[in-house]
């Protein structure tokens, strides 16, 4: 049996830029997208940032110069990568990057609308 037209596609090629800290994934459809480090980590699927319901996210701050020390696959379906902070329990599904990709300018803009609103900083605390 075969997916639906509509079913994400596949990466083709995953690779961490470390001194860029970009996450850069490529998929079968031909879009490719460079996701940086901050980004993946303030949107981690993981109910410690997610919650477990509306409403209930956990604003990320001081994420600026977090970096992926390591990136273990899950099954044929997603990633989860291990960040400087300590937080590893992110499942990144193909469906998921791809959604972040295809939306990061809009996502990013969000994210930092709630930490103006918040009085909050990207940076971490010295």
């Amino acid at each position: 049996m075969s997916a639906p037209e509509t079913a994400t596609p596949h990466p083709t090629a995953l690779t961490l830029h470390q001194a860029s800290r970009v996450l850069e994934i490529a998929f079968a459809d031909g879009r490719s997208f460079r996701l940086p480090y901050e980004f993946l980590r303030v949107y981690s699927p993981s109910a410690e940032v997610r919650g477990h319901g509306p409403g209930q996210e956990t604003l990320q701050v001081g994420k600026r110069e977090v970096a992926i020390t390591t990136v273990e696959p899950v099954g044929h379906y997603a990633i989860q990568p291990t960040f400087s902070d300590g937080h590893a329990s992110g499942i990144y599904s193909w469906d998921y990057l791809y959604d972040l990709g295809d939306r990061q300018d809009e996502l990013w803009q969000r994210y930092l609308d709630r930490l103006a609103e918040a009085g909050a900083s990207r940076d971490a605390k010295k």
